[in-house]
């Protein structure tokens, strides 16, 4: 066996799969977009139909670029976006409804509802997570209210409900796995983290039959087999984790106190806090980072919904580049004497606000302001937000008392200008690593090593390189200004 690895990577706008080879580096890849749905204000949804489509094709394109056979696989890994919800008819596999995204914001009313009701806190304890319409559980709540017969369905077990994963494994094995791992569970609002369950409890409250959840496995385990008509062989699935706890994996952030940021569609903060369940008191997320062997490791999390959308709105909705590349470089040209500030709430704010009702907002402009301006403030809300993230971290989990360092990743992280304005605003060093597909090689080598031919945790660890260094630049009186004028932007966004 030649240690390949193949990696399925289904993100929020398109899927990738990758394969890896022994020494853990890229031998083929394939890539494809999908559709973008969007109902009425405020609804994201996609097409389950077309999520699978993609992921057939991704895979046969990355075995055809690395001139390999679905032999020569020894493992999949499997990451997704996280709280999206697919609920499907057990018998045909058929989705009874859209993919509800986890941008989606149509449960708001719902959740300030049950808050109403005093339930917040019966939520946070078990799940360590808010009532926001984020999560997964009163999406699905919503889809059994809104699709004909489908909670009565789902009471008598003719329903599956599931996250990414669940549906592909699914998929994959022709029905025959109905499972998922601990960290797509942890995002649901139905998974007591404590007690790695299903609460039912939780489930009681947002009428969520037990019959349609899926088992719940540690991040690297057996999930089944994939059919052996679909590619040509038969794979084992070995390794499951959401895509930001994979990203943690792949950055090997396996020692408490050590912190990745993944700045995608959103921006993803994830600090390990190892056995250590914090409960955080300044509005983050309690999650986990990755169950193995049995054991079960615990993070605080921050969620920023707009990064990398924040720069696809600069294109294509003002048309101020042509390709996201061009936003660090046009940034680089804006007026120092100008401070733009944007608040990119197109889709609510989340950490530390939390507040599903709010909307973007610019301030700062005046008859100068241009395209470089506007970028540079786009940029810069990544970075802002990530300094709220990294402020509230350091007020929970006062164990680590070290320096912090800032492991990146995903597609912002090319741009120099933007990671060293982060180092800058967070007034702390941020790291790039020499492979930035670390969401896949996360999920990669979870499969990998369950399937004996990658090496273990501390070898992986050791194996992480570092491509560059960005050390804070800008001098503290100009740091304080700027993030002055940010929590003023917030502030004036949230009233």
């Amino acid at each position: 066996m030649a240690g390949y690895v193949l990696a399925i990577d289904q993100g929020t706008t398109s899927t990738r799969a990758i394969v890896f080879n022994g020494e853990m580096k890229i031998a083929g890849m394939g890539q494809k977009e999908f559709r973008q749905i969007f109902p009425k204000s405020g609804w994201v949804e996609h097409d389950p139909e077309e999520i699978w489509d993609s992921v057939v094709w991704t895979v046969k394109q990355a075995l055809k670029e690395a001139r390999l056979k679905a032999s020569d696989i020894a493992a999949i890994g499997i990451t997704n976006q996280r709280e999206t919800v697919v609920v499907w008819d057990r018998e045909t596999g058929k989705p009874i409804h859209n993919a509800i995204v986890w941008q989606d914001r149509r449960t708001a009313r719902y959740c300030e509802t049950l808050k109403r009701q005093g339930l917040e806190k019966l939520f946070t304890r078990r799940t360590g997570l808010l009532l926001d319409p984020y999560f997964s559980g009163t999406k699905l709540s919503w889809m059994l209210s809104n699709v004909k017969g489908a909670r009565a369905r789902a009471a008598k077990g003719e329903l599956c409900f599931g996250t990414i994963d669940t549906f592909l494994i699914w998929r994959l094995t022709g029905g025959r796995s109905h499972v998922t791992d601990a960290t797509n569970a942890s995002r649901t609002l139905l998974y007591n983290i404590g007690d790695n369950c299903w609460d039912e409890d939780l489930l009681e409250v947002l009428r969520v039959p037990a019959a349609m959840l899926p088992e719940v496995k540690d991040c690297s385990d057996h999930f089944g087999i994939c059919d052996e008509g679909l590619f040509g062989a038969a794979i084992p699935i070995l390794g499951v984790a959401g895509d930001q706890q994979a990203a943690t994996i792949g950055q090997a952030c396996f020692e408490p106190g050590m912190m990745k940021s993944t700045y995608g569609t959103g921006c993803f903060a994830v600090l390990n806090t190892g056995t250590d369940l914090c409960r955080s008191k300044n509005r983050l997320l309690t999650t986990i980072a990755y169950r193995l062997d049995g054991e079960t490791t615990y993070a605080l999390e921050g969620s920023i919904f707009i990064a990398g959308a924040a720069v696809q709105w600069l294109r294509d909705e003002l048309g101020i580049i042509e390709k996201a590349s061009q936003s660090g470089e046009l940034a680089a040209e804006a007026d120092p004497q100008q401070e733009v500030y944007l608040v990119p709430a197109f889709t609510g704010l989340g950490a530390p606000h939390w507040d599903a009702e709010a909307r973007g907002a610019i301030f700062g402009l005046t008859r100068a302001t241009g395209p470089a301006e506007l970028s540079r403030a786009a940029l810069e809300a990544v970075c802002y937000q990530t300094r709220d993230l990294l402020d509230a971290m350091r007020k929970d989990w006062r164990s680590h008392g070290g320096e912090t360092v800032l492991r990146v990743d995903g597609g912002m992280v090319a741009s120099d200008w933007t990671m060293q304005r982060l180092a800058d605003l967070l007034d702390a060093p941020v790291d790039r690593p020499t492979i930035l597909e670390t969401t896949a090689l996360g999920a990669a080598w979870l499969a990998g090593s369950k399937a004996g031919v990658w090496p273990d945790r501390k070898a992986f660890a050791e194996s992480w390189a570092r491509q560059r260094r960005f050390e804070p630049q800008m001098d503290e009186k100009t740091r304080s200004a700027k993030l002055r004028g940010w929590k003023d932007a917030v502030r004036r966004t949230l009233t």
